[in-house]
Order: C-alpha cells, then sequence, then structure tokens
C-alpha cells in the first residue's frame, strides 16, 4: 500500500431512471454532491454525453453550476469537457465565470472523444475529427486564455484570465498520457470502462512526465465502478441494472436505466461475454468486506493518487447509501496508512 493518502471522488452522469423525469434526475444529482460533501469526498464531477436517453449530462457547464451552487466545500467539474465539441474560447469563459462565481471549487477536465456516436458528433461539429486531432493544439489554447499574459492579445476571454480553474486530462487509451506527460498535468484515466490499456497508459505518463508550474510530480485518477451494499446478494441484485447498460451499449439500443431484477443465470452468462468481462473489470461489487478487499488490490497495483467511483444504480437512495458505504472504506484504508 503506498504510504500516501488516497483522495475518492465521484464521476456522474446524471443517470436517467426508468420513471424519472429530468427535473427528478437532476435533482438527485444534487442531492447525491450534497452527501458526498457529507462524506469526505474530494470532487463530483459530470460527464459529457450527448445522444443518450439514459445520461442526462449533456450540457455539463451548466449543470456544474447548478450543483456548485447547492454546496459548499465540494470541488465540483467536467469529467470531462469533450474539447473537440467546443471552442476553447467559449471554455474558457464557461469555466472562468463557474470559478469567478464558486472561486476554488472549479476543475476542468478535458478528454479528447465525442462523447456520443459519430452522426451525433458530426451534428455538434462538422469538423469534429479534425478538432480531434488538434485536441493538444486546442489545450494549449484554453492554457493561453487562463493566463494573464493573454491580456494583451486581440482574442481574449476576460472572465478567465488570472482564474484559478485547474486543467486534467482524461484518458481512455494512451495517447492523453503522452499529452498529460508532456504537459506535466494531472491525468485521469478511464478504467471504469477503458480496462484494455490502462497500465500500459500509466507507465507512459509516470516515466514521461515533466514537471510544470502547475504540477511537480505525477498525479493518477482511476476511474472504477462501485457497488456497495450491506450483503453480496443484494449488491449483485442492484448491479442487474449495470449490465443492462451494458448490453443496451453493446447492442445499441440505449434505455432509461432499468430497476433492477433477480441475478439471472441469463445475465450470469452476459457477465462472462468477454466485451462484457473485460468492460467491467473493475467493477467492485459486494458488501463492504467484499469492496474493501478489492480496492485494497486495486490500489496496490495501480498505485493511484485519488480513486474516482462511478455507480450506475436506479435508486438514488441506494445509490447514496453505496457511497455512503465507499467512503467508509476508503477513510478505513487511509487511517491504515
Amino acid at each position: 500500500m503506498k504510504n500516501q493518502h488516497t483522495f475518492y471522488s465521484i464521476l456522474d452522469l446524471a443517470l436517467v431512471s426508468k420513471g424519472q423525469s429530468l427535473k427528478e434526475t437532476y435533482n438527485n444529482a444534487l442531492q447525491l454532491a450534497q452527501h458526498a460533501e457529507a462524506y469526505g469526498y474530494t470532487r463530483y464531477w459530470l460527464a459529457e454525453h450527448h445522444n443518450a436517453p439514459n445520461i442526462g449530462s449533456s450540457a455539463t457547464s451548466v449543470l456544474i453550476g447548478y450543483v456548485a451552487q447547492g454546496t459548499n466545500t465540494l470541488r465540483i467539474g467536467s469529467g470531462g469537457i469533450m474539447l473537440p465539441n467546443h471552442s476553447p474560447l467559449i471554455i474558457a469563459e464557461q469555466f472562468g465565470t463557474l470559478a469567478s462565481l464558486y472561486p476554488g471549487r472549479i476543475d476542468l477536465g478535458l478528454g479528447r472523444a465525442p462523447g456520443t456516436d459519430r452522426e451525433t458528433a458530426e451534428a455538434i461539429r462538422s469538423d469534429f475529427m479534425h478538432a480531434a486531432h488538434a485536441f493538444p493544439d486546442e489545450l494549449e489554447k484554453i492554457q493561453t486564455y487562463f493566463s494573464l499574459e493573454n491580456s494583451r492579445s486581440k482574442v481574449r476571454a476576460t472572465v478567465a484570465e488570472g482564474v484559478d480553474v485547474p486543467i486534467y486530462i482524461l484518458g481512455s487509451s494512451t495517447d492523453s498520457a503522452h499529452l498529460a506527460a508532456k504537459k506535466g498535468l494531472p491525468y485521469a484515466f478511464a478504467s471504469h470502462f477503458a480496462t484494455t490499456h490502462l497500465w500500459e497508459a500509466l507507465d507512459i505518463y509516470r516515466n514521461e512526465f515533466q514537471p510544470s508550474s502547475d504540477l511537480k510530480k505525477p498525479y493518477v485518477m482511476a476511474g472504477v465502478n462501485i457497488i456497495v451494499t450491506d450483503t453480496d446478494e443484494e449488491a449483485q441484485r442492484l448491479s442487474t441494472s449495470l449490465i443492462r447498460m451494458i448490453v443496451g451499449i453493446f447492442t445499441g439500443k440505449r434505455d432509461y436505466v432499468q430497476p433492477p431484477t433477480a441475478f439471472t443465470d441469463e445475465l450470469k452468462e452476459v457477465m462472462q461475454n468477454p466485451q462484457v468481462h473485460q468492460m467491467l473489470k473493475y467493477s467492485f461489487i459486494g458488501s463492504k468486506a467484499t469492496v474493501k478487499d478489492q480496492i485494497t488490490t486495486f490500489m496496490k497495483q495501480t498505485q493511484a493518487d485519488e480513486l474516482i467511483a462511478v455507480t450506475h444504480i436506479y435508486d438514488v437512495k441506494d445509490r447514496i447509501r453505496s457511497y455512503e458505504l465507499f467512503a467508509e472504506i476508503m477513510k478505513e484504508l487511509n487511517e491504515t496508512v
């Protein structure tokens, strides 16, 4: 085990459960963030996804403002803004504004994927592929807009200049590991769904890391799927909603998050499908004792500075309870450091 504190945070997609309105979905997201603040979480990030009926986090910066307004100390940010979808100037203005409203609490996580299908990506931005290839340059532009030096330029994001908004690079392959290392920025790997390149990406990032004014040594965040309840059996039952979500992704039949059902033989078989099994490799599902053992192993293997937990559960009460138990696990593990 590392001889230092491991932070723990939340990545939320503002899941839309069957029978639930968007207003209820957003209220649940705020309720979760308020509990997370009480449970000692470091940050609460919202993803950016489009054209998915079961995901409500499309207008990410708007939701960040809503959640920040209803909390007091928790860091609120993007996990992430999918930069090729946007103008760097507009993102700098949005996050500069947010950080002026909620000083010292806003994070800007940036990714290069579209967060949607190809047709929708092109509807968002016709030159999406060019923008995706230009991700390093677009990142550079955002950093420039946040700098005080840009005050002498013709094109300025005046509300962003000199405003403190830490930038994080998100990755699900090895590409962004090189970039995060070169720029000396913290790196968040999406191991909650992109499991194949985790170890290679972490090695690249740590080996190539160049200290910067933002960061003196590598800082790794790792995504994990977490479902914790009082018993292994109940956790398995709640995980049936997640399994159906994953099947929906592979079959192209996305739907609202379904209520949990019995963990049938058919679902057990689905879990053994190579694609599903690989995607859910870093999913820790069970009682507090079970998940604590799994998390201990994962932390030893990755040496991550921070775990960011994703919990795809149908009912917000069960989701909040899972995050409460996960916080207890992390506190106990940190006490043994």
